[in-house]
């Protein structure tokens, strides 16, 4: 008995003291804060899913709204979504509207102008769809490509085939051409051209790390089945025939977990806890975590730190649970490596305390 009241309090001390090595700050207050990216050491583009696009400094917490002329709808979980900044040009995923309700993923790219963004769009995903489900989507740069993940729009085994976009991992230049060593071209030839991955149900976090140069995401399941897990090319994750875990919102069974043939993900989460932005840490500020992947969740507004150098032990820590709302992005201070949230309609700085 004197073991196990030792263990708790051994835990419970510990725990006490990791809560307190760190500290948040509300930087700015937003509505429905979806994507963003640094793009000097001082500012942070965002968007809004209702279709605003800001900039805040994080210094003097100054925010000013940019004008752009997207063609967007703000439908169910459509919108505005992500936004990636590289050499003065802006790239951004968003439900763009196509008549009579129909709507698809989109990534338009626009040179940087803090008063006005003229996008242009260089991928839509097609079929278009009268959903308001499962639009995905994140961005990540690569060197000269553009990652994007789509959703499958609430369509279930679209995201088997791969002469439709919904339910894949999307890789083009930065200028919306076509590489010629995509799987349409090295072994895939039913592919459409753009198509990286197919499998994937609702990917909402999509980052390049920074250590391996490997592209890592995280995807949505139903009733369970979250993962996270690697971009590999000319590989199929699985949904819907695979159920990773989880089951139907009515209960009903999807499918096993895995099985040979598919890609096998890093982790998994059942039941959901609603994965949402990730990011693999590179940074001073909390240098410990260094190679680490740090997830969101927006249920259970969680961050969760995976070590996974070592893929048969992956070990999980959750560093804090409801403390800033749902989590919707994640960034790292590109110099300092403080990081910011979108969370519960604000934009907050994690720190570690003096």
């Amino acid at each position: 008995m004197k073991k196990i009241y030792l263990i708790i309090f051994f835990l419970f001390f510990s725990s006490h003291v990791y809560s307190q090595n760190y500290s948040f700050e509300k930087i700015t207050k937003l509505k429905e804060p979806w994507g963003s990216s640094f793009i000097d050491n001082d500012q942070i583009i965002l968007t809004e899913k209702n279709g605003k696009i800001k900039i805040v400094n994080i210094n003097s917490k100054d925010t000013f709204e940019i004008k752009h002329n997207l063609n967007f709808l703000n439908v169910g979980q459509g919108g505005l979504l992500d936004i990636i900044y590289k050499d003065n040009n802006i790239w951004i995923s968003y439900s763009e509207d196509r008549g009579n309700g129909k709507t698809s993923t989109s990534i338009a790219k626009a040179a940087l102008n803090k008063k006005e963004l003229n996008f242009k769009n260089i991928f839509q995903a097609n079929p278009s769809i009268d959903s308001g489900y499962h639009f995905g989507s994140r961005l990540a740069i690569k060197g000269e490509f553009l990652y994007a993940s789509a959703g499958e729009r609430g369509m279930g085994m679209i995201s088997q085939d791969p002469t439709k976009h919904p339910g894949s991992i999307i890789r083009i230049y930065t200028d919306g051409s076509i590489p010629k060593d995509n799987p349409k071209f090295t072994g895939k030839p039913n592919w459409l051209p753009e198509i990286y991955q197919i499998g994937v149900r609702n990917p909402q976090g999509l980052t390049l790390s920074p250590f391996d140069g490997k592209i890592y995401l995280s995807n949505h399941g139903a009733k369970g089945g979250d993962w996270f897990g690697e971009a590999k090319k000319s590989e199929n994750y699985g949904w819907k025939i695979l159920g990773w875990g989880g089951k139907n919102y009515s209960g009903s069974k999807i499918g096993p977990k895995w099985k040979p043939g598919f890609t096998k993900a890093i982790q998994y989460w059942v039941p959901s806890i609603a994965t949402s932005a990730i990011t693999i840490y590179k940074g001073n500020e909390f240098k410990e975590w260094n190679g680490s992947a740090l997830v969101t969740s927006l249920k259970d507004k969680s961050l969760r730190k995976l070590i996974f150098n070592d893929l048969s032990n992956v070990k999980e820590e959750i560093i804090f649970k409801n403390k800033i709302g749902r989590i919707r992005d994640i960034q790292v201070h590109p110099k300092n490596g403080k990081i910011y949230f979108l969370a519960g309609n604000n934009l907050w700085l994690m720190e570690k305390k003096n």
